[in-house]
């Protein structure tokens, strides 16, 4: 039988490298763990943060691919935080950690400069809300608290919405792109990665599978953020998915959304 939430939560509360916060109403002021994450990590590696992680796949694939860098994933659902949480303690990966916030507050966990890339995997594609989207400019101002300049974004999505939004939003702001496909699987013999990158994204989340059992393709984009400049939202109407998430379709009588 699992564990239910209180269990995973008594668990993750003893684990040294999970960092859990609901302190809400001092959104504003620095958190104390604000500049100070290579001091626990004891190496001045370089840092990847996984913002919307779920089960933490990524920050823990990548750990093992990387072991001389250093991965954060960040996520609200401590349940489904607890599988990557425990996986990594148990086989006692020292460049893994894992933050329990909203991402709307991540500006209080990082330094300025002290984080190289960010990836965005299967991330909610907000339809209805652009503010909330992990690609707006809201967020990328917020990215850009503690992100090195120029520093890397990666969109990894089976949402048609959100990447041609993404898309819009790299072409409006004039950000430099890196690389972008609609069907990476189908499309990667033919791109230019190498091995590394390779492995990277054959790294596949629950949902990424989920996706790909029923037959969708899965979008990839790379794009760099940097510092100056101001960011303006693209306007432009894009079709909504069809669907809100595995097994149930989309309830709005809309067709399309900015």
């Amino acid at each position: 039988m699992g564990k239910n939430k209180l269990e995973k939560f008594a668990d993750m509360a003893m684990y040294p490298h999970v960092f859990q916060t609901e302190d809400y109403e001092h959104a504003g002021q620095p958190h104390e763990m604000q500049g100070k994450w290579h001091d626990f990590f004891k190496n001045d590696a370089p840092i990847t943060l996984e913002l919307g992680c779920g089960k933490g796949e990524y920050t823990v694939g990548l750990g093992k691919l990387y072991p001389d860098h250093n991965f954060i994933g960040v996520d609200i659902k401590g349940a489904r935080m607890w599988t990557g949480a425990t996986q990594s303690y148990r086989e006692q990966m020292t460049n893994v950690a894992f933050l329990r916030t909203r991402i709307e507050f991540i500006s209080r966990f990082f330094a300025p400069n002290e984080v190289d890339e960010i990836w965005l995997t299967f991330s909610d594609p907000q339809m209805k809300m652009p503010t909330k989207r992990l690609t707006s400019t809201y967020f990328m101002e917020r990215y850009r608290n503690f992100l090195k300049d120029n520093g890397t974004i990666h969109l990894k999505t089976d949402s048609n919405f959100l990447f041609t939004y993404t898309k819009y939003m790299v072409e409006a702001n004039q950000l430099p792109l890196i690389t972008a496909t609609c069907d990476l699987y189908r499309e990667a013999s033919t791109m230019p990665f190498n091995d590394s990158q390779r492995k990277i994204l054959n790294i596949k989340t629950c949902y990424e599978q989920q996706w790909m059992d029923r037959g969708l393709p899965i979008r990839y984009m790379a794009f760099q953020l940097p510092k100056e400049g101001i960011l303006q939202e693209p306007d432009i109407e894009i079709e909504l998915d069809s669907y809100r998430s595995y097994s149930r379709f989309k309830r709005s009588p809309k067709e399309k959304a900015k």
